[in-house]
């Protein structure tokens, strides 16, 4: 029987805390136990990467306490009763089935009728038909023309992940001869987001993939109509310049206004679409549905390795018992996301909503308020910008905050040079292992200004390369650990009622509903 706890009730945790451990990573990182730890506080991961966690504040009792910890409070049990359909959203009353969407890991789950993983199927399939006859040009535009771009209108979870696993991709697919549509995202109301988006395309060869689940969401609809006024001006039909992603029981779902509509649910939060036809439909069309098909298989087999309940074979439930760790006994409250990658630029972007948005909460999945911190604030950037930015707070600032790297021993163009006796992608790894080291060691010095303290932990996520199923392993990778800690904490991770009330509050402004502060401002504003 699956029991839901708050954190601070396990037995496992009480002792985890009373011991409050920290290991001196300025020790244990130097010589040869440092690199005995680098070779083995490492685990396996789908599509050949790796997680790699010898720089953590870890040692083999806290990773014991923490192994009981997943045990007492039934992560993979958890898990399992997510995929057999149990209503885990519990503020919604809904299912959780994005893991669904890249591949069936246990029995078959049934909701409304029907078979779920039936359905996402069927959308995959149609969005692979309906991409191959535009990249074959037997969907053309009114000239007999040959679309070359795609245009994603969505926000949220509708465009943050969608957008970063496009630009993920976008190199390797030149380079592997899978490019077939340039992709551009307009998701800002902001009228200068979606003017730079056209101002920059050929309308005329542009299809245009409006994404809404409810078919209501204010900002994409208001996008919708600047970007249909947009083609009415260049005596273009909308009807024939876009298709809809939306829920069946939409308004959009049925209208003659779209080319196409294939069909998401709402078992299914945004944040977690980017396996699903929000995410499918501008990658199919971006690289081909065989491209998008190997990035979905990456993401099931890492939630496969998600099942697993040795935590030192499962990455993901690992990563997110470090983090607890790191968040409730050692008392960090934030996590830089640093990948040296320009291709992952908008990757922690991402995984800021992932992460805010699933486990920003105060109260646990009954509703009641917790007692302890929950889910950390999340920031980063590429390297080796962020070492020109903000990595000096990250080295010598009053706060420790523990990073999340993220490597490849090869780039995804394939070509290089050598400068100074080393290639442009060996200066980016050197840089990522230098940083591990020092971020751990730090430097002594009598100049109090070039003192580094160190003992700032960090884990690295290596592979060889950023490939479609590399992509979708990292992905899953994340939505895994945020998940497994959302159950630690006994939080609904997959509700998001803090961004509702801005919602309301906006409608009555633009109805002219307003009093006190809020009429001042909006008067302030121009409205």
């Amino acid at each position: 029987m699956i029991c839901w706890n708050n954190l601070d009730t396990l037995k496992s945790y009480q002792a985890l805390s009373a011991k409050n451990e920290k290991p001196d990573l300025t020790k244990v990182m130097a010589g040869e136990e440092g690199a005995q730890r680098a070779r083995t506080y490492t685990v396996p991961m789908a599509a050949g990467l790796s997680y790699n966690y010898a720089a953590k504040q870890v040692n083999e009792d806290i990773l014991s306490g923490l192994a009981a910890l997943a045990e007492e409070a039934q992560l993979v049990e958890k898990y399992e009763a997510l995929l057999s359909g149990e209503v885990i959203n519990t503020g919604e009353k809904r299912l959780v089935l994005h893991q669904l969407t890249r591949g069936q890991l246990k029995g078959t789950v049934t909701a409304d009728g029907v078979d779920k993983r039936a359905f996402y199927v069927a959308q995959q399939e149609k969005i692979a038909e309906f991409a191959a006859k535009v990249h074959a040009g037997e969907i053309t535009n009114a000239k007999g023309e040959k679309f070359t771009t795609v245009v994603q209108i969505g926000i949220g979870g509708s465009d943050l992940g969608p957008r970063a696993m496009f630009l993920a991709l976008e190199n390797w697919a030149k380079k592997n001869g899978c490019f077939k549509m340039e992709a551009r995202f307009i998701s800002n109301v902001d009228p200068d987001d979606a003017a730079a988006v056209l101002n920059g395309i050929d309308v005329s060869r542009t299809i245009f993939v409006l994404v809404s689940k409810s078919g209501t969401t204010l900002e994409t609809l208001t996008n919708e109509s600047f970007v249909k006024d947009a083609l009415a001006k260049a005596g273009l039909d909308a009807a024939h310049h876009m298709i809809a992603v939306t829920s069946e029981t939409s308004p959009l779902a049925k209208s003659s206004d779209y080319l196409a509509a294939f069909f998401m649910d709402d078992y299914i939060g945004g944040r977690y679409s980017s396996t699903s036809a929000v995410g499918g439909a501008v990658l199919s069309l971006a690289f081909g549905a065989d491209v998008f098909a190997r990035f979905l298989t990456g993401a099931a087999e890492e939630d496969a390795l998600s099942l697993e309940k040795d935590i030192r074979k499962n990455p993901a439930m690992l990563d997110a018992l470090i983090g607890v760790y790191e968040r409730n006994v050692l008392g960090y409250d934030a996590t830089a996301v640093l990948p040296y990658s320009q291709a992952l630029s908008r990757f922690p972007a991402h995984l800021q909503q992932l992460d805010m948005e699933s486990n920003g909460k105060s109260v646990n999945r009954d509703g009641e308020p917790v007692s302890y911190p929950t889910g950390p604030v999340i920031f980063g950037e590429p390297g080796t910008n962020g070492q020109h930015s903000f990595y000096q707070l990250l080295h010598q600032g009053t706060d420790i905050i523990p990073l999340q790297f993220v490597g490849f021993r090869a780039s995804q163009i394939g070509t290089d040079v050598v400068i100074q006796g080393s290639t442009s992608q060996q200066k980016l790894c050197a840089n990522v292992a230098a940083q591990i080291m020092a971020f751990a060691c730090g430097k002594q010095d009598d100049n109090r200004n070039k003192h580094f303290e160190g003992g700032r932990p960090s884990s690295i996520i290596i592979g060889d390369m950023l490939t479609p199923e590399a992509l979708g392993a990292l992905l899953a990778h994340f939505e895994n650990k945020v998940m497994f800690q959302g159950f630690v904490w006994n939080l609904n991770s997959f509700d998001q009622e803090g961004v509702q009330l801005g919602k309301v509050l906006a409608k009555r402004v633009l109805a002219h509903e307003t009093d006190g502060a809020l009429k001042v401002f909006s008067d302030l504003l121009g409205i």
